[in-house]
């Protein structure tokens, strides 16, 4: 989980269930695309596949609290360049859920909040890949500099939404920008990391083409669009 419980609370966190009905909206949309795209049996393997993934890195790899929130290693660009945009999606808002519901109870009312601050950078991602990788390029064929450039606007996205719900539930006390400042600074640790993790994903899926064959990663992941 990322917002800390008490951060955001009473009428106010009405707010964190309309930006996570805009959020799972658009992620169904995806999936519809995904579905007609590669069809069901290739989209489902791609949700179990993220959702499972999700859920390690929110449980398993290191996280720790730092201000408003915790640091989590999300790599959420990761999953996306590896499943694509709908199955990382459903994936993190479903790893999530289950974190919640078996480690973290306590954590479940903030769920819309977290969930929104997951998917929409996610998104904002996936515009940006569209901008930056060109048609005839397969993932797998990113360069580093690309690969930073989609971890810093994915991990960015996520630090921005943190700070507009710890400003939207705590004010601009100094306090209160003090520990925004502190978890924002360290999540650049994240962004020095993440883009070094994709990569060695990536390298490591150049020499599995059968993955694509069997409709378990995006088909973008070794193919041009």
């Amino acid at each position: 989980m990322h917002i800390e419980p008490g951060v955001v609370d009473g009428a106010k966190i009405a707010l964190s269930y309309v930006t996570a009905a805009g959020a799972g909206a658009y992620a169904l949309k995806l999936a519809g695309d995904a579905l007609r795209d590669s069809g069901a049996v290739s989209l489902a393997a791609r949700i179990v596949a993220a959702t499972v993934a999700a859920f390690c890195f929110f449980e398993v790899l290191p996280h720790w609290p730092v201000g408003v929130s915790e640091v989590h290693l999300i790599l959420g660009s990761t999953l996306f360049l590896i499943f694509g945009a709908a199955p990382a999606a459903i994936g993190l808002a479903l790893g999530l859920a289950a974190q919640g519901l078996i480690f973290a109870p306590f954590d479940l009312p903030q769920y819309g909040m977290n969930v929104t601050t997951l998917l929409v950078p996610l998104f904002a991602l996936q515009a940006l890949a569209r901008r930056l990788i060109a048609p005839n390029t397969a993932y797998v064929d990113l360069s580093y500099r690309q690969a930073l450039a989609l971890s810093t606007a994915y991990q960015g996205g996520v630090v921005g939404w943190v700070a507009f719900w710890a400003l939207y539930g705590q004010g601009f006390a100094v306090s209160n920008l003090t520990e925004i400042a502190a978890f924002g600074g360290a999540y650049m640790l994240v962004v020095a990391i993440e883009p070094l993790v994709d990569l060695a994903v990536l390298g490591a899926a150049k020499g599995a083409r059968g993955l694509s064959r069997a409709g378990l990663v995006t088909p973008r992941l070794h193919a041009p669009a």
